[in-house]
C-alpha cells in the first residue's frame, strides 16, 4: 500500500530540517547521511527512499529554502504591489536570507557548494522563470533594457551577500543597513527614473506572483518526490 502524500511530505521534511541542523553547526563536507539518519530518528534506508545521494539531499535542502523565501516575498508582494520594485524586491530577499541562518549558510558558507547544489534538475525552468520575469520587468518599464543586465544584476546583488565571507574586519553595519545600500544600488543602476503607476505596480506585481508560483509548483514536486519518481517536466 502507498504512503499518504502528507506522511511522506512530512518525512521528508523531517530529514530536511535534520540536514540544515548539522549543516549549520559541522559544515557540508562533514556531515553523513548516517548523521542525518541519527539526526532525524531513522534509518539510512529511509533516507533513500527520497533522495539518492547526500548531494541530491542538499540540493533539496536549498530549494526548499528557496521556496520559502519566495513564498515570504510573494506575501509581501499580496500586501503592497509595491514591493515588486527591484530595489525593494532585493531588499526583502536580502533580509529575509540574514534572518535565516539556514539559508545564510547554504549562500554563504561554500561557494563551490553552491555552485553545485544550484545545478538541480530544474535548473533549466529556473532559466525560463529568470527570463519571463525579466522580460516582464522591462515591458512594465520597472528595469532599463541595459546590456547583460542579469548578470550585471546578480553581480551587484552577489557581492552583498558574500562580502563578510572576504573580508576580516566587521562593517559595523546593521543588515538593514546593508540592504538599504542594496537597494540604492539597484534603484541607482537598473531602474528607470520615472515612478510607475499603482496600475502598472499592480499587474506587474501579479505577473511576477504567477511566475514565481508556477517555479514553487515545479520545485516542490521535484523536493518531495519519491526516488524512483519521475523527475517533473
Amino acid at each position: 500500500m502507498a504512503e499518504r502524500p502528507d506522511r511522506t511530505v512530512g518525512r521528508a521534511d523531517r530529514i530536511l530540517d535534520a540536514a540544515g541542523v548539522l549543516l549549520t553547526r559541522l559544515g557540508y563536507r562533514k556531515v553523513t547521511i548516517e548523521d542525518i539518519a541519527n539526526q532525524a530518528g531513522i534509518g539510512k534506508g529511509t533516507i533513500y527512499l527520497h533522495w539518492r545521494a547526500k548531494e541530491d539531499l542538499f540540493q533539496a535542502l536549498l530549494l526548499r529554502e528557496s521556496v520559502r523565501a519566495a513564498e515570504a516575498l510573494l506575501a509581501r508582494l499580496a500586501e503592497d504591489p509595491a514591493e515588486v520594485l527591484p530595489h525593494r524586491f532585493q531588499r526583502a530577499a536580502f533580509l529575509h536570507t540574514q534572518r535565516n541562518p539556514l539559508l545564510g549558510a547554504l549562500i554563504t558558507g561554500n561557494t563551490e557548494l553552491l555552485g553545485r547544489l544550484k545545478k538541480h534538475p530544474l535548473q533549466n525552468q529556473d532559466v525560463v522563470v529568470t527570463e519571463r520575469y525579466l522580460k516582464t520587468m522591462i515591458d512594465r518599464g520597472l528595469l532599463r533594457g541595459i546590456p547583460n543586465l542579469l548578470y550585471s544584476l546578480r553581480a551587484s546583488a552577489l557581492g552583498f551577500y558574500l562580502m563578510d565571507s572576504f573580508i576580516s574586519e566587521s562593517t559595523g553595519l546593521t543588515p538593514e543597513e546593508k540592504a538599504d545600500a542594496l537597494a540604492h544600488i539597484i534603484r541607482s543602476a537598473f531602474e528607470p527614473p520615472e515612478e510607475p503607476s499603482p496600475a502598472d505596480l499592480a499587474v506587474t506585481a501579479a505577473e511576477v506572483t504567477q511566475a514565481f508560483q508556477d517555479l514553487i509548483s515545479t520545485y516542490h514536486a521535484w523536493i518531495y518526490r519519491q526516488d524512483g519518481a519521475e523527475e517533473p517536466v
